[in-house]
């Protein structure tokens, strides 16, 4: 997925905001609280997104090729994905649309409200 494909594909979920920071990382938020980057932190990483995910799917991940703990957010659960990783795109916007279901789910239900998120 190239950054351009990964900024289209977050544009699409309910409630996002874009923000590039941190070393022209793209940084997308849902009611302020970061779910997906697009970025090349990491030694010797390309360009690579990391998102949160769950602590199952975070084990399950980081066992994969090229999918290793996000620098900097691992303790969180969130994984990084670079070149090479066995995900297809499919699989990543799954992942991606989890992560903003994840990050949406813990905001207050006033915030979801005035989000127009439903109420997970």
């Amino acid at each position: 997925m190239t950054r351009a494909d990964f900024d289209a594909y977050c544009a699409t979920l309910a409630a996002t905001t874009h923000v590039v920071q941190w070393g022209n990382a793209s940084v997308w938020k849902v009611g302020g609280k970061i779910f997906a980057i697009c970025s090349n932190w990491g030694e010797g990483a390309g360009e690579a997104i990391a998102f949160k995910c769950s602590e199952l799917s975070y084990k399950i991940l980081t066992e994969l090729d090229h999918v290793v703990p996000a620098p900097y957010l691992a303790r969180a659960s969130w994984v990084q994905v670079r070149g090479g990783a066995p995900l297809g795109e499919e699989d990543l916007r799954a992942h991606i649309a989890e992560a903003h279901r994840i990050v949406a789910a813990k905001l207050t239900r006033a915030r979801r409200r005035e989000l127009g998120l439903q109420d997970n």
